[in-house]
């Protein structure tokens, strides 16, 4: 019995010992996970406070048009209304609390008060991948092109290129984005009839497929938008990949590349762009987040089916839980998306561990 109890004192020394190394070692990683759980529970309390703050009473409204539509007693639609809205206005204030996180972890993010049928669940497996599609082409071409403009504009001293890169950071980063998707669509289709104005593919399409007709007739529908947003994006890119690279040419690296007679193509590619890329993975990583929640000026410009012009939509209808629960969405999947981006950034670059752990 002695021998059992003195190998399993061991054990459990050697188990705390192997997680007390585990949690030092990525101690930088378990603090990231606790900030963006902190950051998720304080954005998920500020929403709840916006549902305070809606005016009227939306449960007594609710309650009414689900009389009207389902034929039951006022009492019976108010406590339906009270568990489909996840919110009870006469509750304490901890109690609704404790209900809209029930509700959230239950998955339900939202319920229109227009229509029973409908909820952000919904509105979200309908319209996102539309948003997703158009946004993740424009984010991957205007990261690509950006990046390497931008090492362009910092390692050049004149000549053509930097002007011209120049110009057009200036011009890109100036105009809005949504003034500019007036524009293309003034031009490119009303004008020169080259484009379609709006939808995501053709009306004749009754039942939209897997096919290469269908595939690129939704390319060409969302020409415009992925100009639109590639344009400006494009701009950014170029203006902090610049920043990061005229950080870094200094380096001792960079000059020795220089003075060995490293090829210029060489040095822009292993040497600068390789390294002033790295601070550039958790702004790309934001703005693939943000793409969740839509651009709702731009996706309304060109009457897109995404979750931005379903989120105007909402906002002129004031629907409050619908447009709370999309900000929720969008708002978890930033918070997320910035813990993944700021762990693979903590692997790729040790200085990072070394100099928060």
């Amino acid at each position: 019995m002695k021998d059992f109890i003195t190998n399993m004192k061991g054990a459990l020394l050697k188990l705390w010992k192997y997680t007390k190394a585990i949690f030092f070692k990525y101690r930088y990683l378990w603090r990231r996970i606790g900030i963006a759980i902190f950051t998720l529970f304080l954005s998920t309390f500020l929403i709840f406070l916006l549902i305070r703050l809606v005016p009227g009473n939306v449960v007594d409204d609710y309650a009414i048009k689900l009389v009207e539509q389902r034929r039951i007693t006022f009492d019976e639609a108010r406590i339906l209304a009270v568990q489909i809205l996840g919110y009870d206005p006469d509750a304490s204030p901890f109690t609704q609390f404790w209900s809209y996180l029930k509700s959230l972890m239950q998955g339900n993010l939202g319920q229109s008060m227009s229509n029973p049928l409908l909820s952000v669940n919904d509105v979200i497996k309908k319209n996102l991948p539309w948003t997703l599609f158009v946004s993740t082409l424009a984010l991957s071409f205007s990261y690509l092109i950006g990046t390497k403009f931008g090492s362009i504009s910092a390692w050049a001293k004149k000549g053509f290129r930097k002007k011209a890169i120049d110009g057009y950071t200036i011009v890109g980063s100036s105009v809005p984005d949504f003034i500019l998707g007036l524009l293309l669509l003034f031009l490119l289709s009303f004008k020169l009839k080259l484009f379609p104005g709006q939808g995501a593919y053709d009306a004749s399409y009754s039942t939209p497929g897997l096919n290469l007709k269908f595939l690129i007739d939704i390319l060409y529908h969302a020409a415009l938008p992925v100009l639109s947003y590639m344009f400006i994006q494009t701009a950014n890119w170029t203006l902090m990949m610049k920043g990061s690279s005229i950080s870094i040419l200094g380096s001792d690296y960079i000059v020795a590349a220089n003075a060995r007679g490293i090829p210029e193509n060489i040095i822009l590619k292993k040497y600068l762009r390789k390294n002033a890329i790295l601070p550039l993975i958790t702004s790309l990583a934001i703005s693939f987040a943000t793409l969740f929640g839509g651009s709702p000026l731009m996706e309304s410009v060109f009457n897109y089916p995404g979750i931005g012009q379903q989120f105007s939509i909402f906002i002129v209808q004031k629907e409050y839980f619908m447009i709370i629960g999309i900000l929720f969405f969008t708002s978890a999947i930033i918070i997320f998306v910035n813990l993944i981006a700021d762990s693979i950034y903590s692997l790729i670059d040790p200085r990072i561990r070394r100099n928060q752990g």
